[in-house]
């Protein structure tokens, strides 16, 4: 479970687009990010700092060439989180509460930012990126015991990829909410 302060920081606009930049192009100089994501320099050292204070971007000192250029990398890591975490503190839980509305805003954003590239994308991504809607009938522990199988899959996929393979390989946004049709 995130403590409220990692979600704050996590879940700001900008911070979670630094984020996403880190993850799909691997270490960045400030100025980088900075460029490709239309923000300030100064804006972007400062996110940084409080993704760092978090444990989710770290210094790249090994690529650093000079005293004034700062690389930093992702720190691969899952946050995760449910309202009811909160329920001890009704401030928290309300903050939490506006942080998952936030995360699948962001989600949803993210989703219809493909669709207006996917056009252009090269053929083999337009072909691999799916999409899946379905409705099951479940009790609470066989929903449970799905999210954790996938869960469990995914971090076997993911453990399998060498990442030093030579592969052309892109970051990928995968997303999933399951929820009873009460």
């Amino acid at each position: 479970m995130a403590s409220i302060d990692t979600l704050r920081v996590f879940l700001h606009p900008d911070r979670r687009r630094i984020i996403d930049h880190l993850t799909a192009h691997g270490p960045s100089r400030v100025g980088d990010i900075a460029a490709t994501l239309g923000l300030q320099v100064g804006s972007v050292s400062h996110h940084l700092r409080m993704l760092e204070r978090e444990a989710l971007v770290e210094r790249a000192a090994d690529l650093r060439t000079d005293g004034r250029t700062s690389w930093w990398r992702n720190v691969p890591k899952s946050v995760s989180w449910s309202v009811d975490d909160f329920a001890e503190d009704g401030s928290a839980q309300a903050v939490a509460r506006d942080m998952e509305r936030a995360n699948i805003q962001y989600q949803v954003d993210r989703l219809a930012e493909w669709k207006r590239r996917a056009p252009h994308a090269p053929e083999a991504w337009r072909q691999a990126a799916h999409s899946y809607d379905y409705v099951l009938r479940a009790t609470p522990e066989e929903l449970l015991a799905l999210g954790d199988a996938i869960a469990s899959t995914i971090r076997a996929w993911r453990e399998g990829i060498d990442d030093d393979d030579g592969a052309d390989r892109a970051a990928v946004r995968m997303f999933l909410h399951a929820f009873p049709l009460l």
